[in-house]
């Protein structure tokens, strides 16, 4: 810019600043082209504001491929006017696939760890959630992987009339609570952990799913339909940022 204006850095710097330009800054994003985004976000949002009477919500996905990493040498603790230090460098030993579960109404999640993410996997999870959860009617918000979508699952929901599945838009999984807390399990657990192998990986990811649900809180939402839809049509997407 200073090249090709002819102006020196301190000017360049101050119009930027004086404009709120920040041209090495960028951010990511990915539009929604789902035809039934209207209807996806009024289902999806409808059921975190007014669930329906005498049922619970659950929101569902996996987080595949955590990584089990070893670090070179032995993290050093905090200390006083020093923060928690780990080498750059690690070893892989190995990967789990996290199928979790959030109950919108107390914030409690279940948790199950499994070796690869099929519709295999998939159905065990939901084997899991309706014996978790017996008797209720059960509202599950999920995203639209293949694995979520196969006959054997269509014929699975066929056999179990009290399971409803409630897709969120394609390109908006962030309105799927449980993407809220897989960040707060990767913040406060994966990345700050050291694991020899998946076994290890596995047990602290019980452990801090174990810990979490004696303090969970609801999750809440906030936004109410029309304004997460008043959103997307201004940008003609989603205005999903990541």
């Amino acid at each position: 810019m200073v090249g090709a204006a002819g102006l020196s850095p301190t000017t360049v710097h101050r119009i930027w600043r004086e404009h709120k330009l920040r041209p090495h800054q960028t951010r990511s994003f990915k539009f929604s082209k789902d035809p039934q985004l209207v209807e996806k976000v009024i289902d999806v949002v409808g059921l975190y504001l007014d669930p329906p009477e005498g049922a619970l919500v659950l929101c569902v996905d996996e987080k595949t491929q955590i990584q089990a990493l070893d670090r070179t040498q032995a993290t050093l603790p905090m200390k006083p006017g020093k923060a928690a230090r780990m080498t750059h460098d690690y070893k892989r030993n190995g990967t789990t696939s996290l199928y979790a579960a959030l109950e919108v109404a107390s914030g409690e999640v279940t948790g199950e760890c499994y070796p690869r993410h099929r519709h295999q996997e998939f159905l065990a999870f939901l084997g899991r959630l309706v014996r978790a959860y017996p008797k209720v009617p059960l509202h599950v918000v999920l995203d639209n992987s293949s694995t979520h979508t196969t006959p054997e699952v269509e014929r699975w929901l066929a056999r179990h009339k009290r399971v409803h599945f409630h897709f969120t838009p394609t390109g908006a999984s962030w309105m799927n609570l449980i993407e809220s807390w897989f960040s707060i399990l990767t913040r406060q657990q994966v990345r700050r952990g050291v694991y020899r192998d998946v076994s290890e990986l596995i047990a602290a990811i019980e452990h801090f799913i174990e810990g979490y649900n004696e303090r969970a809180r609801p999750f809440v939402w906030t936004k109410s339909a029309d304004q997460v839809l008043a959103k997307a049509k201004v940008q003609g997407t989603s205005g999903t940022e990541h």
